[in-house]
Order: C-alpha cells, then sequence, then structure tokens
C-alpha cells in the first residue's frame, strides 16, 4: 500500500468511509497515478508536434501574379556558373607563389564587370543555396519534415520565367529545377560519377562539354538553333568539382586549389563559345557559388568560411568596374543574413582594394538575373535587386527597383488577404495599411522626373514589405506558444498538487483545521465552465478553419486548468497556510526555488557544452565535502572520498565524444572495476555492527553471498581478458572465432541475472548490480568510456554515502522520524515511508544532475551516429543492423541503469515515496523542457536545427523514459530491505 506519508488515508476518510481500507486507499491511488502518467504521456507527445506548427511552417504562398517590369531587358540571354562549394577566399587570394588562380575573372572585374561577396544563410548546403540564387528564397523550414531532402512546397524560379532554360549539371540539383519543367533541355551525369576517390574536375568538364555539345548540335538542328536566337533565354551550368574535392582533399589541398583554376578556365571557355556563336553581345554573365567550404571539409553552419561565396557579373547590362581610393569604406552598419556587417574591408592579399566591391545577399541574385533577361521577378523571391550592378537609365533603374518592390508586396498582400480570410479577430501589420497611397506617390514621383525620391521611396517600401512577410509567418507564434507555455505551465502545477495532496503532511493539517477542504460541492460548475469554454474554442477554431492539432492544443490545456481548479479548496487552504508561517519559512522555500531552477538552467546549458558537467562535479565535490566535514561529529574518511569521486567524474566531459580505441585502457578498467566492488564488500561486510552504516547493510548467509560475490567478480576478470583476445581478431582482419563470441554472450547474459539472486541488502544489492552490468559494457568498450563506468559507480556511491550521512546529521531527518513514530496507526504505511520535506527536493535534482551526465558523460545520446558502431564487434561481426543497433542501445542505457538504482535505493533508505520523487523528476525535466521548447530554431545549419529539435525531443520523452527504466530496474531493487534502527536496538538488548 502506498500512503506512508498518511495523505491518502486522510483525504479519502474525508470523502467516503468506505475509502478508509488500506487496500482500497492503495487501489484508489495506483489508478489515479496511472492515468495520471498516461495523461502525462499523451501530452508530451502531443505538445512535441506543435513545434512543427510553430516554428516548421512554410513561407511559402501561391496565388499571386507576376510583376511584368516595365523597362527594356538588357539582355537577351543568361549564362549562369555556379561552382558549387567554392570559397571566397580561395578564389580571390594569391597562391603561394603570388600568381591568382582565377586570372580571366579577375580580369573580367577589373575591365568589364562588377563584383562582390555573396553572403549565404545557413543551412549552407547545395540544395538551399541552388534554391536562394534561382528562386530568391532561403531554406524552406518545413523542409525538415521531407529529412532536408526536398523543397516539400513548389515554388517559383528564374528558369519558371524564362521562354526556355538549358541546364547541365549533378543529378541532385538540375532536377530541383528542371525536371517538371517544359521549356527546359537539361541533363546530368549518373550518380556513379561523383566519386571521392579521384580528381572530381572532370565533372565541371562534363558540363562544358554538353553545353558545347548543344551549341554544335544546333548547327545542324534548326528548331534547336532558332531556339537559341530568342530572348529571356538562360543557362545554367553547375559545376561540382570543387565541391566533391573539397570534402574529399579539404579546402586548402592541391586538388581543390587546381580546380578553382579549371572553374575559371570553364568560365573563359563559356564566354568565347558564346560570344563567337552568337555575336551579339547580348548575353549577361554572372559566376557565383552556392556555399563555401570549412577547412575540415564540411559545410553547413555559418561559419564565413561556409557563407562567403564569390559573385562576378558581366556582360550585357551590367555595369563596368568603378575605381575607388584604397581606404574607401562606407559607415554602414546594416547586416546580411549571414550576421556579416556591410562592406567589410577587402582583404589586402585579395589585390581589389582599387575596384568597388558590391556585397549582396545570396537571395538578391534572383532578382539581378532577372532583371537582366527582362523576366519578372520569382514570385516567391524575397532578395532585394542589386541596383549597383545593373546598368540602366536612370527611369529604367527606378522602374526595376519598383518592379522588384511590387513582387514582395504582392507576396505581402497575399499573405495577408489568407489570415484575414480565416480569422475572427485580425491584426493587420499597420506600417503597410497605406500601402497604396506610397505606390500612387512613387509612381507621381516618377512622373515628375524625381527618380532618386522615387527609387528611395520603393526601397523603403520594399523594406516593409519584408517586415509584413516575417509578421505574418510568425503571426500565430504567440498565440500558440502561449498556449503550450500554458499547458506545461498547467501540467507541473497539477503534478505538484498531486504530489503536495498524496506524498506531504500537508493535506492532514488542512483537515485539522479545515475539515471541508475535500468536499467538492462545486466540482459539476468548474467541469460545465470547462467544457463550456472548449467548446467555445473549439468553435472558433473551427471557422477561423485551423488545422486539427490546434483543437487539441488549446483542449489538453484547458483540461489541465479545469483539474487545477476542481483542487481549489485545496490551493485556497495551501494559500492561507503560506500566509500564517513566518517569514523565515518563506526564504527557505524562495532558496529552494532559486536554486532548484539555477541548478536546472545549468543542466539546459550543458546540452550545448557539456564541458559544463566538469565544473559541475568539481563545485558539488567541494561543497558535499566541506559540509559533511563541518557536520559530521565523528571521524571519518567520508569528505575526501566524496571530493575524490566527483573530480574524478568531472575528467570525462573534457574527453572528446570521438572515443579513440584504446583496449589496453579497457582491460585496466576492468580490474578497476573489481577492486571498486572488493572495497563495497568489505565495506559490506565489516560495518554492519556501526549504527552509521545500519541502513546500508544487512544481515544474509555468508556462503551464498560469498559465492554469488566471487562468481561476479570472475566473470568481470574473464570479460577483461575476452577484450584483448576479442580486439585482436578484429585488428588482424580475422573472423571472430564462434567460441569467443559464446563466451561473450555467456559472460554477459550469466552477469546480468546473478544480482537478482544477491542479498537484499541495499549496499550488497548495488554492489552486485554494479558488478553484474560491468562486463557486458565493458565487453562493448572501446577506450575510455569503460573508466567512465568505474567513475560513475564511484560517484554514486558517494551520493548514497552522503545521503546516509545527512540523514544521521540533519535535524529535519530526526524530527521526521519521531513524528511519523507518533502518528496515528491508519497513517503509518507497510513500507514506513515518510512524508517529503522541502530538503527532499535536493534528492531529485541530485538525480537529474547523474541522469545528464549518464546522457553525455561518453558522447552525445541525441545522436546514436555519436557512438562507435565497433563496439558491438566482440558480440558480432556479421553486418545486422537490428541487433547492432540493439547492442549499442544496451550499452548507452547500462549508465542510466546505475544512476535509477542507485535513485531507489536512496528513496528507500531514506524513507520517502519513490512516486513522488519520480513526479518531482518530471517537474524539474518539464522546466527544462519548457526552456528547450523557446531555444528550437528554424535558421542555421541543419544539425544545430536538429539539435535543437532532439534536445526539446529528449527532455518531452523523459516522463517515458525514466518510468520505463524504473519498470526495468524494479526486478532488482524491489527486494532491498532497510534495516531499522529500533529493531536493531531491540536485538542488542
Amino acid at each position: 500500500m502506498r500512503g506512508g506519508d498518511g495523505i491518502l488515508g486522510v483525504r479519502s476518510s474525508a470523502r467516503s468511509p468506505e475509502a478508509n481500507s488500506p487496500r482500497i486507499r492503495t487501489q484508489l491511488l495506483r489508478r489515479r497515478e496511472k492515468w495520471l502518467v498516461i495523461l502525462g504521456v499523451a501530452l508530451h507527445a502531443i505538445y512535441m508536434l506543435s513545434i512543427f506548427d510553430i516554428y516548421f511552417k512554410t513561407p511559402i504562398v501561391h496565388g499571386m501574379e507576376p510583376v511584368t517590369p516595365r523597362f527594356s531587358a538588357p539582355a537577351k540571354r543568361l549564362v549562369l556558373l555556379v561552382a558549387d562549394g567554392l570559397r571566397a577566399d580561395k578564389f580571390f587570394e594569391p597562391d603561394s607563389n603570388g600568381s591568382y588562380r582565377a586570372p580571366f575573372l579577375r580580369s573580367v572585374i577589373k575591365e568589364r564587370g562588377r563584383w562582390g561577396v555573396s553572403h549565404a544563410r545557413p543551412p549552407t548546403e547545395s540544395r538551399p543555396g541552388h534554391v536562394s540564387i534561382i528562386a530568391g528564397f532561403y531554406e524552406d523550414p518545413s523542409a525538415v519534415t521531407k529529412g532536408w531532402k526536398a523543397n516539400p512546397v513548389e515554388f517559383d524560379s528564374v528558369f519558371n520565367r524564362s521562354r526556355h532554360t538549358f541546364a547541365f549539371g549533378s543529378p541532385d540539383i538540375i532536377p530541383i529545377f528542371c525536371g517538371a519543367l517544359e521549356h527546359s533541355t537539361w541533363n546530368s551525369y549518373p550518380h556513379e560519377y561523383e566519386d571521392f576517390a579521384t580528381d572530381a574536375s572532370f565533372l565541371d568538364e562534363w558540363s562544358l562539354d554538353q553545353f558545347k555539345g548543344l551549341l554544335n548540335r544546333s548547327k545542324e538542328d534548326v528548331k534547336l538553333k532558332q531556339l537559341l536566337q530568342q530572348d529571356n533565354l538562360v543557362v545554367f551550368l553547375h559545376l561540382l568539382g570543387c565541391d566533391s574535392n573539397g570534402h574529399a582533399h579539404r579546402p586548402y589541398s592541391t586538388i581543390y586549389l587546381n580546380n578553382v583554376r579549371v572553374v575559371d578556365q570553364i568560365a573563359e571557355r563559356v564566354y568565347d563559345l558564346v560570344q563567337n556563336y552568337f555575336k551579339d553581345n547580348s548575353t549577361a554573365f554572372v559566376f557565383t557559388a552556392d556555399h563555401g567550404m570549412s577547412d575540415k571539409g564540411s559545410h553547413g553552419d555559418g561559419h564565413p568560411s561556409n557563407t562567403d561565396t564569390p559573385l562576378v557579373a558581366w556582360g550585357a547590362g551590367v555595369r563596368p568596374p568603378v575605381r575607388t581610393f584604397e581606404n574607401h569604406h562606407h559607415e554602414n552598419t546594416v547586416r546580411f543574413v549571414d550576421d556579416h556587417v556591410h562592406d567589410m574591408p577587402t582583404p589586402a592579399d585579395w589585390g581589389l582594394n582599387g575596384i568597388e566591391r558590391q556585397d549582396v545577399n545570396q537571395a538578391d541574385i534572383a532578382p539581378l538575373m532577372s532583371t537582366l533577361v527582362g523576366l519578372p521577378c520569382p514570385v516567391n523571391s524575397v532578395g532585394n535587386l542589386p541596383i549597383e550592378f545593373v546598368n540602366l537609365s536612370k527611369v529604367d533603374e527606378v522602374e526595376a527597383v519598383l518592379a522588384n518592390t511590387k513582387q514582395i508586396l504582392n507576396q505581402f498582400l497575399r499573405k495577408s488577404q489568407l489570415k484575414q480570410s480565416n480569422l475572427l479577430r485580425f491584426k493587420p501589420f499597420k506600417p503597410l495599411s497605406n500601402y497604396s497611397f506610397v505606390l500612387d506617390q512613387i509612381e507621381h514621383l516618377i512622373s515628375m522626373s524625381d527618380y532618386e525620391a522615387a527609387k528611395t521611396l520603393s526601397e523603403n517600401l520594399r523594406s516593409l514589405a519584408l517586415e509584413g512577410l516575417h509578421y505574418f509567418q510568425t503571426y500565430d507564434w504567440f498565440r500558440l506558444m502561449t498556449v503550450i507555455s500554458l499547458g506545461y505551465l498547467g501540467w507541473m502545477v497539477y503534478l505538484m498538487v498531486h504530489v503536495l495532496q498524496e506524498y506531504t503532511s500537508l493535506p492532514r493539517k488542512f483537515f485539522q483545521n479545515d475539515q471541508s477542504v475535500y468536499l467538492q460541492t462545486n466540482t459539476k460548475k468548474i467541469y460545465f465552465s470547462g467544457c463550456l469554454l472548449m467548446g467555445l474554442v473549439c468553435v472558433i477554431l473551427l471557422v477561423e478553419h485551423s488545422p486539427p492539432l490546434y483543437h487539441t492544443y488549446f483542449a489538453m490545456t484547458i483540461f489541465l486548468w479545469v483539474r487545477i481548479f476542481r483542487e481549489y479548496r485545496f490551493l485556497r487552504a495551501l494559500w492561507r497556510y503560506m500566509l500564517g508561517k513566518e517569514i523565515n519559512h518563506f526564504a527557505k522555500l524562495l532558496a529552494s526555488f532559486i536554486v532548484s531552477v539555477f541548478v536546472l538552467e545549468i543542466l539546459v546549458k550543458s546540452f550545448m557544452d557539456r564541458k559544463i558537467y566538469t565544473w559541475i562535479f568539481l563545485i558539488i565535490g567541494v561543497i558535499a565535502s566541506v559540509y559533511l566535514l563541518y557536520s559530521m561529529p565523528w571521524g571519518s574518511g567520508l569528505p575526501v572520498f566524496v571530493w575524490l569521486a566527483c573530480w574524478f567524474l568531472s575528467i570525462f566531459t573534457l574527453m572528446p565524444a570521438e572515443i579513440p580505441d584504446n583496449t589496453k585502457l579497457v582491460v585496466s578498467s576492468g580490474f578497476m572495476i573489481v577492486i571498486i566492488g572488493v572495497a563495497s564488500r568489505y565495506l559490506d561486510m565489516y560495518s554492519r555492527e556501526s549504527k552509521f552504516w545500519l541502513s546500508l547493510t544487512h544481515e544474509v548467509q555468508k556462503s551464498k553471498s560469498n559465492i554469488i560475490f566471487l562468481s561476479q567478480v570472475l566473470l568481470v576478470a574473464f570479460s577483461a581478458v575476452m577484450v584483448p583476445l576479442s580486439t585482436n581478431r578484429r585488428t588482424e582482419k580475422q573472423e571472430l572465432l564462434v567460441l569467443h563470441q559464446v563466451i561473450n554472450w555467456s559472460i554477459a547474459g550469466v552477469s546480468i541475472v546473478l544480482p537478482l539472486f544477491s542479498p537484499t541488502g541495499l549496499l550488497s544489492r548495488l554492489t552486485s548490480i554494479y558488478l553484474g552490468f560491468a562486463p557486458a559494457f565493458l565487453l562493448l568498450s572501446i577506450g575510455y568510456e569503460a573508466v567512465f563506468y568505474g567513475a560513475l559507480a564511484l560517484a554514486l556511491m558517494a551520493w548514497l554515502l552522503f545521503e546516509n550521512a545527512y540523514l544521521h546529521i540533519s535535524p529535519s531527518s530526526k524530527s521526521s522520524s519521531s513524528t511519523t513514530s507518533t502518528m496515528e496507526d491508519d497513517l503509518i504505511s507497510e513500507s514506513d515511508e515518510r512524508c517529503l520535506q522541502l530538503s527532499d527536493m535536493r534528492i531529485p535534482l541530485a538525480f537529474m544532475v547523474f541522469f545528464n551526465i549518464a546522457f553525455f558523460g561518453t558522447g552525445n545520446f541525441a545522436s546514436i551516429a555519436s557512438f562507435e558502431i565497433s563496439s558491438v564487434y566482440r558480440f558480432i561481426t556479421i553486418f545486422n543492423p537490428f541487433l547492432m543497433a540493439a547492442l549499442l542501445i544496451f550499452k548507452l542505457l547500462i549508465p542510466f541503469v546505475l544512476v535509477v538504482c542507485t535513485f531507489t535505493a536512496i528513496t528507500k533508505m531514506v524513507k520517502v515515496p519513490l512516486l513522488g520523487c519520480y513526479f518531482l523528476v518530471i517537474i524539474c525535466s518539464d522546466v527544462m523542457t519548457v526552456h528547450f521548447f523557446f531555444l528550437v530554431r528554424n535558421t542555421g545549419s541543419w544539425m544545430e536545427i536538429g539539435n535543437s529539435i532532439s534536445h526539446f525531443g529528449i527532455m518531452s520523452a523523459q516522463v517515458v523514459f525514466v518510468l520505463l527504466l524504473f519498470a526495468v530496474t524494479t526486478l532488482y531493487t524491489k527486494h532491498i530491505q532497510i534495516r531499522s534502527p529500533k529493531l536493531h536496538s531491540q536485538k542488542q538488548m
């Protein structure tokens, strides 16, 4: 029966005479808590989906008409060259002998074109980069639902608006834009060509050859020739060589740098081919890259090496270069999408300080290309036309900027229309309430030939339209975030009310003062009001055509708060009780709250930087040992042990997450584990008569316990011996012997079962559990994580001994024991559990710290891929993904098993209810969950976005994960027995 706090019995007796039966009281509590857990699982599952309705909604809308430009196209055709993975610095800087790698494009910059740096927005990947260049918008956040592999919503592009597009290049890029485009001619090489073992510059040559072959075929194909002579044509050559060579050989390698020269040569040859074929000087050329490349040969994040790419434009409609002074630099603090300041100084070694540089956002290239060929801007584009690149008359400049502004404004008006048509109460974007007046004013200024003022007004209107797009993209954020936050808050309050009612002594005190605390005469009114509110909200959401999940979010939140208001009599009694307390009681409560939140916020920070755990355990080691040193009235080495154990564990989060192979270290760890087990056994055997160790030890049959202990020690030693034997076979490229596999499986299987037959004393059982899981962990270890197992066990032992010491020296524990002994018989449980106290909050907080160090002690639990698959090779060598994943997950779970077993043992030792502590753990984890809810990102690299989602998901799933671990570990901990001081004193008498 649960109810050692004496609370359920009081509440039940107040409600019905039949509920006085201990069996009925236990059944009622179990039933209530079962549904409470089910509610928690459902709530976290539903609220976890909310991030996709908040953060990952597509910004793309349809239904806008393209804006036809009111000026003559300066070019008949456009050639777009994209060098995938080309860094700006590697393109512009000289090599070691002082010569530049791109002599042709440098001559273009100096003699007949414009240049700058194009700033990409993370994620700096190929698909988002090309979409930004060709369609004019950045990564669609809803692409997360497609695993970042594709854009989930159809979008417009420069290619769509062209008369015809010719495209050649990678099979990962070309089909995105031309696969469903009827007016296109395209081709891509097979995936097999993308071989990282070779020099990938031949892929660039392949694209050039395809274009050259196209021009050659036109000499015989009359229709093709006629098509090529028309206007509004786009030629796109995707050059993948730099990206492939950067991944395989790094961007500072000779192969990558030579590929830069190849790209420059291809640009020159394409220019010569076009000039010789068309001979009309009506072709515009744009050369750029989708992203850069980090020194490690990767890309994706917002580092300048990934976001800064070259941009060179020349040909028809492009302004010639402008000479500037060497020290020319604008005092402009506007930032690009990659958060870099405008007009950053040009590095001196680029040799281009005398030529004006115009940096752009990557999405600005799409309206630039559209303007050069006289096409409408893509209707989904958010790019600003870089007018400094275009060589137009004053009036045409204004018309080009105005067309770009109207295209973005149309998106804003469409989003506004869609929102207004669904919402009962619509809040418009006020800065654009007079947009039609501004458009009329611009037209008036154009008619008055005041082109500068018209251009400035158009640019201001464009900026406001972009702000309006963001306004409507985040329009529902406040409402949804408020509902979800109130839901989490309601869940935590509801859990806390349950803990206060069932696991503390407060209800008994309230009942003695006021027996109407549990009279629920107004329950029907509360439920009726809740149903009325829920119905009203659902009707409003239906009228607004809200998604079905919106109904679920609101219903869950309203249900929780209805359940809370149902307990308004208890909450009113609690408020009166608090008002009757002295000020020092409030100070303790406030201090406990601040410390708890501070610890949880530190744990949130640790998800981003696991080195924080080093500082946590360094500080805990000092504080705990100092507290014990000045509080224990007898001499003991316990403070030193606690200090050393915490400091030893603090080392591991300084080590790399990628665990290097070290078989000798694993073998040494096996013997260290044996030594720790022997020391614990010695403490258990020879400290039983001491009053201090009374709670930890138990009377046992020495012969049986000795046999089990020796068996476990031998199994740990055998596993340590099998580690090098199995590893040597793998390093020698030999197949693992069947005998070795059988022995390893047998050792792991038998050792896990043995703790079930060990003595039921607290220290005996925990030592047996520690030794029981050690062989399996050793056989699955490849390096320092085997030492981590021993260090974690020592730190958990230090936590156990600290709680044991606190039990003897804490005045609150002694007063609690005396209070419990004077309670009525019907308030004493069979397990002799006491009520939870404010000081007991340290136990769930300590559990959260140890639980998280089990997450991040040897890697990142958020991704199984961060752990070495070679860990399973001592059990299986033939590829079996399911069995390998199961073994790897089992290895990751072993530290959690140790933590949960220790936590359960401590609750038994200090006689607090385990489920009450579990609910406090869930409250703590949900404080972290709410924080991670606001830290979810929809911008940045795919890894940064994915990590923010996984952090939120991990904490949301903890309500289930911890409960499952409790259920599994109950097999090992349910028979743990704690010796009673009263029975021990009677035996001595």
